[in-house]
């Protein structure tokens, strides 16, 4: 008898920790995708500038650079790729996490949870067979 409230705490612990683990991953997700919303409008924003002058003006840190618009896109680009890579490898980490702590309470895994979305590839092809039909 006196085991079980030990074997009570430690489950507890166990589910807090991993319910934890994945509501940390689901605000780190968040925060990635707020950033890369604010570099969309940043491209966006240089795209649309009437300024006549190859240069943007860019902040790094707590200081503003003078940069060409041309290599600030390719920044913001390259950062985007790699905040895209972050976002879904942090999506297959937290599919893991959300089905351990599923087993861990006892309920069956999420059916479809393991679904992945379609590459730009892959969205080419089907819109060019549905074209085909129309």
């Amino acid at each position: 008898m006196a085991r079980e409230p030990e074997f009570v705490l430690r489950y507890l612990a166990e589910v807090e920790e991993l319910a934890e683990e994945v509501l940390a991953g689901r605000r780190q997700i968040v925060d990635l995708d707020l950033k890369r919303n604010q570099n969309r409008e940043a491209l966006r924003a240089l795209q649309k500038d009437p300024d006549p002058s190859d240069k943007a003006m860019v902040c790094f840190g707590n200081m503003f650079i003078q940069l060409p618009k041309s290599k600030t896109k390719e920044m913001i680009q390259k950062d985007q790729e790699h905040l895209d890579e972050e976002i879904n490898q942090l999506r297959k980490e937290l599919r893991v996490k959300v089905n351990r702590l599923f087993e861990a309470q006892g309920k069956p895994e999420l059916k479809g949870f393991n679904l992945n979305s379609m590459t730009h590839e892959e969205m080419r092809v089907i819109n060019q067979i549905l074209e085909g039909r129309n």
